[in-house]
């Protein structure tokens, strides 16, 4: 657990006076750390430096935004960091004790990206494109709370932009959100936050997620440029069946100019960014866009997890009743938002979870997706 003198990562001591933390309604601690002492700048090529200003957004027609004011939970009442500093989730003791071992804190398992249909117990409903330069990718993503059977599993949904092979060379930058179970584990590898809240994530590897990378800003890589994002909070409001939808907008993209990729949140509200020196294949462009939801299916109780994907119900169900995904866009060479020229679709077991895609003039490229895990189709 951080003190005052502590930062989040535990393994160098900084001297600065902490205000009091944001005590947030899920629980959480969040706190206002001075924007050049996040854990970014510890890394060797950022050291001494500031947050850069930020880059040109990209050209074209920005689907489906809406105001992202009041997207997270611990800032509900009004109350946001100060300018010059940023919003940082406590790590805990407990966040720790979760995962299965210190060392894997805060990275994922290898090989969350759909690749096979036997990729290490994670199975995917997804959107893709692939076969061309792509310098960005933006979608509009509904927000469920799926129910996660396993304190070892997770469920997700969020955007890969993705270049390198799917051997060790990998390159990933993902956003989205994420839900963990609620059960509280001493040796668990995937869940990061011990309850079911749907929460903002983002992440990064450069080697197929074996050393590089990590969860939110749980390592040296990500630099935060904003006050009012949390990354790892709980979003607010959810989705309910037959009842209110919800969605969030994110945007990454490739700064023309310096070559980092950066992240958008909402409507026009810039989060910041990953330096392109993190990278490899990432440098010039990505080869691959996807957009879906993954679950880790563990069985481990000799069948199919009931872990939900998205709302927990089938594509087929539609508005309302099924998670979706909507505009989807890629941006090009130029640094102009387009649609999407190909998108293809596929689940890996959609007896278990499916995937339905559909282009309209208000949704754009869009897709249902998601299912309830184990039933009488998948055993």
């Amino acid at each position: 657990m951080i003190t005052e003198e502590d930062n989040l990562k535990g393994h160098e001591h900084r001297t600065f006076k902490l205000q009091e933390p944001m005590h947030s309604p899920d629980g959480d601690y969040i706190d206002c750390v001075p924007s050049h002492l996040q854990p970014a700048f510890d890394h060797p090529h950022l050291k001494g430096q500031q947050p850069l200003d930020p880059p040109e957004r990209p050209k074209g027609r920005h689907l489906g935004e809406m105001p992202s004011e009041n997207y997270q939970l611990w800032s509900v009442s009004g109350e946001f960091c100060p300018e010059g500093t940023v919003p940082i989730r406590r790590t805990t003791e407990q966040d720790v004790l979760r995962a299965s071992s210190v060392r894997r804190f805060g990275r994922k398992f290898q090989r969350p990206v759909r690749r096979d249909t036997s990729s290490s117990g994670h199975e995917h409903a997804v959107g893709y494109v692939s076969g061309q330069q792509y310098y960005g990718a933006k979608a509009s993503i509904n927000v469920w709370a799926p129910r996660v059977a396993s304190r070892y599993e997770f469920s997700l949904s969020q955007m890969w932009v993705i270049s390198g092979s799917f051997g060790n060379d990998l390159n990933t930058i993902e956003a989205g959100w994420q839900a963990s179970s609620q059960l509280l584990s001493f040796h668990v590898s995937p869940e990061l936050y011990g309850d079911n809240y749907p929460r903002f994530f983002t992440y990064w590897t450069t080697d197929a997620y074996q050393t590089t990378g990590c969860y939110n800003l749980l390592c040296s890589g990500f630099v935060q440029t904003n006050n009012r994002i949390a990354m790892g909070a709980a979003i607010s409001p959810r989705s309910s069946y037959h009842g209110g939808q919800f969605d969030i907008s994110i945007l990454v993209w490739k700064d023309p100019k310096h070559g980092n990729w950066w992240l958008e949140f909402g409507s026009g509200t810039l989060v910041g960014y990953w330096p392109a020196f993190l990278f490899t294949h990432l440098r010039t462009h990505a080869t691959m866009v996807q957009y879906g939801g993954e679950v880790v299916n563990t069985r481990s109780s000799g069948y199919h997890t009931p872990t939900q994907m998205g709302s927990g119900h089938f594509a087929w169900e539609g508005f309302g009743k099924a998670s979706y995904f909507r505009n989807l866009q890629v941006v090009d060479w130029g640094n102009n938002l387009i649609p999407l020229p190909n998108l293809r679709v596929l689940a890996d077991h959609p007896d278990c979870y499916d995937i339905r895609g559909g282009i309209n003039r208000v949704w754009g490229n869009y897709f249902y997706y998601g299912g309830p895990g184990r039933n009488s189709r998948c055993p």
